[in-house]
């Protein structure tokens, strides 16, 4: 499980007083695009509107006898592509507002990516860093049960999000399956994805997002003309996909030289080994204090230069004010939401490209959609496979955000917006709107 013991100044992830909401951005976001493109009002009020907003609260035994009460949540955003689908954080940022927002990006996501999958979103408001391993499996377990129907293979699927990981999605699906009458369950192993191999996970899901990245940072650089040898980049946040997209990019040359997560910062211009960072970091909880590094603070960080940042922590890191100071040539976003909607005419003003997040970190829902595939039809992918499939529809929909961008003279989230809005207005003009 993935730690965040304490936050680092840079890793606010609560909206201060009077600030907009998380939802309230991607509403911002879905706004303007649907304006652009003149979206068709009546489908436009249906996409923009949830389509169920569950809150469940349960009760679990504490290892000391104690009973505490928890809150869980899942936001069904829109289905009329597939089932719904996204991940389940454990998280004690999370709020209702918060899931809305991360459940309509992945609408966005699969519908730009052209997966038949919706967009969901839940979890537990919890700090996970608090409690054992034998109390996280049984908060785990009874949060499933309290969802109860409201998920399962051909309806919403769950995956790994924040804090989550493979085992927990082991834990879900178990406690899932034993609900089910006894003939059903060997044909719902499909009711989660992100699942350890053992238990009908694919190979790549774990690398998936981290891959994915770095297959779009490749095909930028080749767009741009750019050399990724030898280049620098720094990455926000050193879990599953901050370490995956660090070891994996470095293959291709660049060399890594700043890391933040909720611990702190560190520098070094030589290059930081990401294999033994990930090592130090599963030992340690954290970046800080990783040999033959510096110790920066935030502020320092975040005007540390580089070709590519790659914010893979959690949302609203990148506030216009950032943005000002950013020295980057690309920002490449590994986390949903990491940069608010004013931070964005503010890069585009100074010229950094960014690889928006509905595009960007899509290579997890994808291999997901590969695992879902692959349980329904009783197979098992090698990975050889998996990547090829992975980097054709990435990159195939990275193709389609550019030359949007291109052809509208628009900033590539808000093209990534609009190709996503096009096709699920195709849907319902095709399907009509029932009665």
């Amino acid at each position: 499980m993935s730690t965040h013991t304490q936050k680092s100044p840079g890793l606010n992830a609560s909206p201060v007083a009077g600030e907009r909401t998380p939802y309230e951005d991607v509403r911002r976001r879905f706004d303007h695009a649907a304006d652009l493109m003149e979206l068709d009002p009546h489908i436009r009020k249906i996409i923009a509107a949830t389509t169920n907003e569950i809150v469940v609260h349960f009760p679990v035994k504490m290892d000391d006898g104690r009973i505490e009460i928890f809150t869980g949540y899942r936001v069904q955003h829109n289905n009329v592509q597939g089932p719904f689908k996204g991940g389940l954080r454990f998280y004690p940022e999370l709020d209702i507002d918060l899931a809305r927002s991360l459940a309509t990006i992945m609408t966005m996501k699969s519908a730009l990516i052209g997966i038949p999958f919706g967009g969901a979103q839940g979890g537990i408001r919890i700090d996970p860093a608090k409690y054992s391993q034998t109390e996280i499996e049984r908060i785990t377990r009874r949060y499933t049960y309290a969802l109860g129907a409201t998920i399962g293979p051909e309806y919403d699927i769950p995956g790994p999000d924040v804090n989550t990981n493979p085992q927990i999605m082991a834990w879900i699906l178990d406690t899932y399956l034993s609900t089910l009458p006894p003939h059903e369950r060997m044909r719902s192993i499909h009711s989660v994805t992100g699942k350890p191999i053992e238990s009908g996970g694919s190979l790549g899901r774990e690398k998936a997002t981290g891959q994915g990245m770095v297959y779009l940072i490749e095909q930028w650089a080749k767009d741009q003309r750019f050399s990724l040898f030898a280049s620098t980049f720094s990455v926000q946040g050193f879990g599953n996909v901050g370490s995956w997209v660090s070891r994996l990019l470095t293959q291709l040359g660049p060399r890594l030289i700043a890391v933040e997560d909720a611990t702190g910062a560190i520098h070094n211009p030589e290059g930081l080994d990401p294999e033994l960072l990930a090592r130090y970091v599963a030992s340690h909880g954290g970046v800080v204090g990783y040999p033959k590094s510096t110790a920066i603070d935030h502020d320092a960080f975040m005007r540390t230069k580089v070709d590519v940042f790659i914010p893979a922590a959690v949302e609203g890191q990148i506030t216009a004010e950032v943005a000002e100071v950013l020295n980057a040539r690309l920002i490449a976003e590994g986390a949903n939401g990491p940069t608010l909607p004013d931070a964005d005419a503010v890069l585009e003003r100074r010229g950094i490209h960014v690889l928006p997040d509905i595009l960007c970190n899509s290579g997890g829902v994808i291999v997901s959609y590969f695992e879902w595939l692959q349980n329904k039809r009783s197979e098992f992918w090698e990975l050889e496979e998996v990547d090829a499939k992975l980097r054709k529809k990435i990159v195939t929909a990275y193709e389609k955000v550019r030359d949007k961008a291109r052809v509208q003279s628009i900033g590539w989230r808000t093209a990534a917006y609009i190709v996503a809005l096009s096709r699920l207005e195709k849907v319902y003009k095709e399907r009509g709107i029932f009665p």
